[in-house]
């Protein structure tokens, strides 16, 4: 990784975009820094304190601790990438999205990028006025602006714009610097909550209050857990494909043997965070509105420190990942891409026994890149029900932002190598 890094900071063009990366990121942790006004932010923290292990807590750390803050960046890439589920999920059911997404090409991308910035906003103004409601019940709204409609307005309007600036931000990272946009912001959230959390586990052990040995056991499991990231994600299902022998004019084409490779996590972190994303909504729901604070479906079903909490959230990561797999690896269009081509699959015939036996081997492969990726985020979850080694290590966050954080990472360095290798080749006649 770092050699890669290295070899692409030599070349001016790569070099360029990695600043911009990096200045988009600064830009966006100045962001985080910086509060709404009208807010008592003491009285923020204080509340968040007691609400560390809920899903409040766990938007707190998705957010880079800006949600705790009410800064202007609190809501994060919530609203987006909530409506990017929306939108897609609308897309299989409604046959207009439908033709924008498949039929009318680089326009009907676009106008469903405009669709999904529009839905951002929209869903940014509902959370943001969510947000103000939770607030207010708590009393965290400055005394003297309370009952204000004024203040009302610049708080929900203010926690809106940061969401747009945020989407904004990501497309631009996308467009002119390196990787996905979004995800680059997404892993600076995590990872800035990073040297807060060694400090704290650094002074618990100090203190007595953590066992040495449980740190150490922490530190290994989440380096396990590293190791077992990076194997999945380079792993793949390598299907052989047999080219067929022409012959056109004097000269014979095909006949080389290859393969079709089909990545056991084709779906990267998406399904962790979508599937993160609808988990907390009701929760979320409930928090904001404060006769339900204590009603058994926040305390026994929606709490992120529930047997019910972690099924549903595994269940959730299953469907998404098969559902982005869908979309990523369409078995009809690779067997017909195989047949126009001259090449079968040894052993079936071209065309609808070709696509079924994809078919199957995607079903397989994406089964247990769902049950890999739901194991790894529920197992801290249940590690936090009889523990509290999160809240004395600050590392609150568990699989779930590993996955995110390892995922994007090598995500970017790979985006990197492509540009790399764009850059550097050099054909036969050189």
């Amino acid at each position: 990784m770092l050699k890669t890094l290295r070899n692409a900071w030599r070349i001016e063009e790569l070099r360029k975009k990695i600043l911009f990366t990096l200045l988009i990121v600064l830009l966006y942790r100045l962001g985080n820094s910086v509060p709404v006004p009208y807010v008592n932010t003491d009285l923020l923290a204080n509340y968040f304190e007691q609400m560390q292990n809920t899903v409040l807590g766990l938007l707190n750390v998705m957010s880079g601790g800006a949600f705790s803050q009410a800064t202007i960046f609190a809501l994060s890439i919530q609203p987006y990438i909530n409506a990017s589920i929306i939108i897609q999920l609308l897309a299989i059911a409604i046959p207009a999205l439908e033709r924008l997404q498949k039929d009318e090409g680089e326009d009907g991308k676009k106008k469903l990028e405009s669709i999904t910035r529009y839905s951002t906003v929209a869903i940014g103004l509902l959370q943001g006025f969510a947000y103000y409601m939770l607030m207010k019940n708590y009393a965290i709204i400055q005394s003297d602006y309370a009952s204000s409609i004024w203040a009302a307005i610049v708080i929900i309007l203010t926690f809106t714009s940061g969401s747009a600036i945020i989407m904004w931000m990501g497309e631009q990272i996308t467009e002119f610097g390196i990787g996905n946009g979004i995800s680059i912001i997404l892993f600076a959230s995590i990872v800035a909550r990073i040297p807060n959390s060694i400090v704290t586990t650094v002074r618990n052990v100090g203190s007595g209050e953590l066992q040495w040995w449980a740190a150490v056991l922490m530190l290994i499991g989440i380096l396990a857990i590293i190791v077992l990231i990076v194997i999945v994600n380079d792993a793949e299902r390598r299907i052989p494909v047999q080219y067929s022998k022409r012959v056109v004019g004097r000269k014979m084409y095909g006949g080389q043997s290859t393969h079709l490779p089909m990545k056991v996590n084709m779906s990267g972190v998406l399904p962790i965070i979508f599937a993160q994303s609808i988990a907390a909504i009701p929760a979320t729901i409930c928090a904001f509105v404060t006769k339900w604070k204590d009603s058994w479906l926040m305390t026994h079903v929606f709490d992120t420190n529930t047997w019910v909490y972690a099924l549903i959230y595994f269940l959730l990561i299953i469907f998404f990942s098969y559902f982005y797999a869908t979309i990523q690896f369409n078995p009809i269009e690779v067997s017909n891409n195989l047949k126009k081509n001259g090449g079968y699959i040894p052993g079936y015939r071209p065309g609808k026994p070709t696509s079924e036996f994809l078919q199957r081997v995607l079903n397989k492969i994406t089964l247990f890149g769902a049950i890999y990726l739901g194991i790894v985020a529920i197992v801290p979850i249940f590690v936090s029900m009889f523990s509290n080694i999160g809240t004395k290590t600050g590392f609150s966050f568990g699989g779930t932002s590993i996955i995110i954080v390892v995922g994007v990472a090598l995500e970017t360095v790979r985006a990197l190598e492509a540009q790399m290798l764009m850059r550097n080749y050099k054909g036969f006649l050189n």
